[in-house]
């Protein structure tokens, strides 16, 4: 073979290795994004829910952002703060993540956002609700910045209407009770304590004495000792909370079977879509306060989920956290638009520059199917703006399975029924 030939077959061959290392280049563009949740544990049922409305959105844009393949990491929190500390550090350090969403507990989220500041891996809608999230937050913006705006406001914004729409009940002479003494219960967490603090300011400032406040474990089944001495000591009003389906159902459940009058308020019953089949007829007339499906593409969305998973989700846990993958998924498409590439560098300065001054939001509008609106601002970060026309969650009260929305007035479905 002469020179020339050699050469050409040279030249020929370095060419399909050029442009087989830049098919292989582009095919590289890979986005590793840790998903939290509690996969496993006492809250795993919440953990499905996230998991379907993750799979979903992604499939959706069929896991492509730009010229870029996103990568689901799942980090198991197992409600745990410390196991997830740990989960989350081993996402970042063996799975490379390069930004993080979701994630249901308070305490976790405490524990996790010093792992994401060490990091510098930006992370949104966290649902970690608690003010102990926010004291954080707000005593270092600089550092916590990486830790995005929530999926849930602090419990004072939204856990006081249960008593206003008490109050309101007892005006209007729906409901006397013989005296106003209220008890609180609820989850040994940052949530449930939080959330406590919220009900018992409410309660005082309304002229209800506290009997007690009783907070337990996440794991909790056996309820009947504690509801016997509400009961016994005349308790007309119950108010709490839990994020674990088996403890909250259980509490519920119980609450009917040793026979208190009172009202009770479970806020979070119906975070979980297939409550119902936990409690049975003992969770009427209970008061809860959830998001609910009202468009019909978030009716089409529940029909979907059913359809591909076989449970019924939940507005809450299910479609707060399709909303909030979503609004990641348009900062992802910010972030590629404004840097022409996606890392924890682009995507962070997306979520400080444009989320959390209320440039970038996400709304019906951009197919939001629960809030009108999430929005961000430097007054509210790291929560969200709270109203109707934005973020809120109306008092509902059940029967036979159903909600039916009794407070705000303007929202209002049902009156207020007594047992």
């Amino acid at each position: 073979m002469g020179t020339k030939k050699i050469l050409q077959v040279v030249a020929c061959f370095m060419a399909m290795l050029f442009l087989a290392g830049g098919v292989a280049s582009a095919a590289d563009k890979v986005l590793p994004v840790g998903v939290l949740g509690p996969f496993t544990g006492p809250s795993a049922q919440n953990g499905k829910e996230f998991q379907a409305s993750v799979e979903m959105a992604m499939e959706a844009i069929d896991y492509t952002v730009g010229d870029y393949t996103i990568e689901v990491v799942w980090v198991d929190s197992q409600s745990d703060p410390a196991r997830a500390a740990s989960a989350y550090a081993e996402a970042v350090e063996g799975k490379g993540i390069q930004a993080g969403v979701l994630n249901w507990h308070s305490s976790v989220a405490v524990s996790v956002m010093d792992v994401a500041a060490q990091y510098k891996v930006p992370h949104m809608f966290g649902f970690g609700a608690s003010e102990v999230v926010n004291e954080k937050w707000q005593a270092d913006p600089e550092k916590y910045s990486y830790w995005g705006g929530k999926g849930w406001p602090v419990p004072a914004k939204l856990e006081g209407n249960y008593i206003e729409c008490i109050n309101e009940v007892i005006a209007n002479g729906t409901w006397t009770p013989k005296k106003k003494l209220a008890a609180i219960y609820g989850e040994d967490t940052d949530w449930g304590r939080s959330a406590g603090g919220a009900y018992k300011e409410a309660l005082l400032a309304s002229g209800w004495e506290i009997y007690s406040e009783e907070y337990f474990p996440i794991t909790q089944t056996d309820f009947y000792p504690l509801l016997s001495k509400f009961k016994s000591a005349g308790v007309e009003l119950l108010a709490g909370t839990s994020t674990a389906a088996p403890s909250l159902t259980a509490f519920v459940k119980q609450y009917a079977e040793v026979g208190n009058k009172g009202v009770l308020i479970a806020s979070g019953l119906g975070w979980i879509g297939d409550w119902y089949k936990m409690t049975g007829p003992g969770s009427d007339y209970v008061l809860d306060s959830i998001p609910q499906l009202t468009t019909p593409e978030a009716k089409q969305w529940a029909k979907d989920v059913k359809a591909k998973y076989g449970f019924n989700p939940s507005p809450s846990s299910g479609g707060l956290s399709y909303d909030g993958i979503r609004m990641f998924i348009k900062i992802l498409n910010r972030a590629y638009e404004v840097y022409g590439k996606l890392d924890k560098e682009t995507i962070h300065n997306i979520m400080v520059d444009e989320v959390n001054t209320g440039k970038l939001t996400y709304s019906k509008a951009d197919g939001a199917i629960i809030m009108n609106e999430y929005k961000y601002t430097p007054e509210t970060m790291p929560d969200m703006v709270v109203g109707p026309e934005a973020y809120f969650f109306p008092i509902l009260q059940y029967k036979a399975g159903k909600g039916h929305i009794i407070f705000p007035e303007d929202w209002k479905q049902k009156d207020f029924e007594m047992k």
